[in-house]
């Protein structure tokens, strides 16, 4: 048992209630009375069975949890971190043991024995005789209470006991028909050989056939040395005891067994959002995906080449969101990841199953930072050190909507080591594509073939344990560059996933000789038992150390109790304490800025008239064995199929593929060389051959002076 004080959220008052809860650990059972004396008086408010519930937490907050069961989410809060904990730890403990008691029911049990029958229909028969003895003892003593309380409380035990023994002399009626009916011959059953009428009842006593049973040790004292007065210290007046476990979880107020967060319904579709990147590359290193597979079939039509071949390519470029099929189609196979983790557990060795992949690399989702290039390139043009800030702010931002078009969150894949994407964008002066006509090829960098006026990018799979990703992209006439390392943690919150990317981005302004260092967002995949969906979090800065500007940026989680989702902050500061630029609304709609010393308001971006931009890439046939279109093709092509078992035999290739070769260098004591980038001796990794090192350098631009920070902008 644990019980103490909780709050529990209820629809009916829109809000947090003081409650006090037991944990009953047999029984698998979280019972909650409206106060402590209510619960000695057993009148209990309501409960939530425990069997097959799943706890969930938030990584922004420390004192609530919830537990969802029997298509219902409960809400709870504690008083702080360590209090919550306990709670969760209990409750973990309790639900992991009835899941195996479960597990432990279905295993085929042996043939019942008529001798083992005998033996137990004896025991049980003087354990009701010393319960019927002692019922009839607290009977007696109940009835001589005069003080009112202390008689209710009795009698709440006495009724207790009352509803136990009739189960129990039902449960003997039933081992004693089904000892007389065992009789088996070469292994068959045979009909009862004893007449069933010499199996009688009396009103307090069951007598089966005499059999010697030596009692246990508990039991002797109880017939023998124990008080009554001792007997209500060990039944505990003060605990209220368990009967039954309900059918289902429940709530005795009215409207309060609607268990859908406050203004806003489970089960409503999210709104577009990036994929989340979850768990590690469960693949070992280097090696391509196999040549030859077979193509999965499927009653999807699928794009063909002239030829009738599958058209990889156009399966890339197809947008259309054919789900294989929600978590809720997919239950017990989300109940069984579950069953596998705790709260706060790291995700890197649990594999996620395939219905939830989307179809791409993890590496080609980066890309889709610079989906508005022309606002990444705006940043050089901008006059001043604080409009150039606030156009990198522009083009960070606006960059998280256009992830993909999917109505839900799904997880790309994770890259192999080794991996490689690369791509290029169109501008609005250079829309010649790489296979139309003559042009001048920048001859080196991330996509040689691109000409100058085209922004490249290409992303490499680093590093395996931990998971870090590099990518870098630059745009030459425009002399401007970025490059990044990111390493994502993921850790399992209960109903939600929650994913810490580690590392940091830098773009740099070669003419100008300004470097604005950026972080990123916590990323949570929220409802993973419906709808899943993407929630952003946590705190962003931006800052650049040759002018002093710096922005903060809060990505604020919705809280349960109201507030709005993909809430976002931004403040950008010029070394005062006052910041000279605000901006607030959401990342995957609209955010408005307002230039404070002016009073100016603009609009600082707005998706709905912002059409991402079409990457271009090169042909699968012409790509390299390591390049993630090329490496996933196959698993591609069978979820556009909607053929999760072609999905999941493809994946476990290319793993595998790369376990193999891993084994191959470890017994030749190879060591795996990166491609295209270097770890830095701080920290971090490099591009190889950036564009700073590839192009003359401009000398530096003079830092601005204390006129300049302290100009009005437009």
């Amino acid at each position: 048992m644990m019980e103490g004080s909780l709050s529990k959220w209820t629809n009916v008052m829109k809000g947090w209630q003081y409650r006090w809860f037991v944990l009953d650990d047999n029984a698998g059972l979280l019972s909650y009375y409206t106060s402590k004396e209510k619960m000695t008086r057993g009148v209990r408010r309501g409960c939530v069975r425990l069997r097959a519930a799943v706890i969930g937490i938030d990584d922004e907050d420390d004192s609530t949890f919830t537990i969802t069961v029997d298509h219902k989410t409960f809400h709870f809060q504690a008083r702080d971190g360590s209090e919550r904990e306990s709670w969760v730890r209990a409750l973990e403990d309790t639900i992991s043991r009835h899941g195996r008691r479960e597990r432990w029911s279905r295993l085929p049990a042996p043939p019942p024995r008529r001798s083992d029958l005998e033996r137990r229909v004896a025991e049980a028969d003087k354990y009701l005789q010393i319960m019927i003895d002692l019922r009839a003892k607290f009977d007696t003593r109940v009835s001589e209470l005069t003080d009112p309380i202390e008689k209710s409380r009795g009698q709440v035990i006495l009724d207790h006991a009352n509803a136990m023994l009739d189960n129990i002399k039902h449960s003997i009626v039933l081992l004693q028909i089904a000892k007389n009916t065992i009789n088996p011959v070469n292994g068959m059953y045979q009909g009862p050989s004893i007449p069933s009428s010499q199996t009688h009842i009396k009103q307090d006593k069951i007598s089966p056939e005499p059999t010697s049973v030596e009692l246990g040790a508990e039991c002797r004292e109880l017939t023998t040395s124990m008080s009554l007065t001792q007997l209500d210290d060990r039944l505990d007046a003060n605990r209220p005891m368990t009967l039954l476990v309900p059918d289902t979880s429940y709530s005795s107020s009215e409207g309060e067994d609607d268990f859908y967060d406050a203004d806003d319904e489970p089960t409503r579709p999210a709104p577009p959002a990036p994929s989340l990147a979850t768990g590690a590359t469960h693949a070992a290193p280097a090696g391509g995906a196999p040549e030859q597979d077979a193509q999965p079939a499927s009653s999807v039509d699928l794009p063909r080449t002239r030829d009738g071949e599958i058209d990889y390519d156009a399966l890339y470029e197809d947008e259309s969101d054919n789900d294989i099929g929600s978590m809720e189609n997919h239950g017990s196979v989300v109940t069984h990841l579950l069953s596998q983790v705790k709260i706060g557990m790291d995700l890197t060795k649990v594999v996620l199953p395939t219905f939830i992949l989307e179809r791409r690399s993890l590496l080609e989702m980066y890309a889709d930072y610079f989906a508005h290039p022309d606002q990444f390139v705006k940043i050089v043009d901008q006059p001043t050190p604080k409009e150039r800030m606030v156009q990198v702010v522009r083009w960070y931002l606006s960059s998280y909507h256009a992830g993909r078009k999917s109505q839900v969150a799904k997880k790309p894949y994770n890259p192999i080591l080794g991996e490689i994407f690369r791509c290029y964008w169109d501008m609005d002066a250079a829309t010649t594509s790489v296979d139309c006509g003559e042009k001048t090829e920048v001859g080196a960098g991330p996509v040689p073939w691109c000409s100058p006026q085209q922004l490249c990018f290409v992303a490499e799979q680093v590093s395996h344990h931990p998971p870090i990703s590099a990518f870098y992209a630059e745009h030459a006439d425009k002399r401007i560059q970025f490059e990044a390392w990111v390493w994502t943690k993921s850790k399992f919150l209960g109903l939600s996933i929650g994913v810490h990317n580690i590392g940091k981005g830098v773009v740099t302004l070669l003419d100008l000789g300004e470097q604005y260092t950026l972080t990123f967002p916590n990323g949570y995949g929220r409802s993973i038992l419906t709808v899943p969906w993407i929630e952003l979090g946590g705190t962003v800065t931006i800052e650049c150390a040759q002018t002093g500007h710096k922005a903060n940026i809060e990505f604020i989680t919705k809280p349960f109790y109201g507030g709005k989702k993909h809430r976002v902050t931004c403040e950008v500061f010029a070394g005062d304490k006052k910041p000279y630029y605000t901006a607030q609304g959401e990342w995957n709609t609209r955010m408005d800025g307002r230039w404070t010393e002016s009073g100016r308001t603009d609009v600082l971006f707005d998706v709905s008239t912002m059409k991402p931009r079409r990457k271009r890439v090169a042909p699968i046939s012409q790509q390299s064995a390591t390049e993630s279109r090329r490496v996933w093709r196959h698993v591609t092509c069978a979820l556009r199929s909607c053929d999760c078992d072609a999905a999941t035999a493809a994946k476990r290739k290319v793993e595998q593929a790369q376990r193999d070769a891993v084994k191959q260098r470890e017994s030749g004591n190879d060591k795996w060389q990166q491609q295209l980038f270097s770890a830095r001796e701080d920290e971090g990794w490099r591009y190889n051959t950036p564009l700073s090192e590839r192009a003359p350098a401009a000398p530096p631009a003079p830092l601005p002076t204390s006129s300049d920070n302290a100009e009005n902008t437009r």
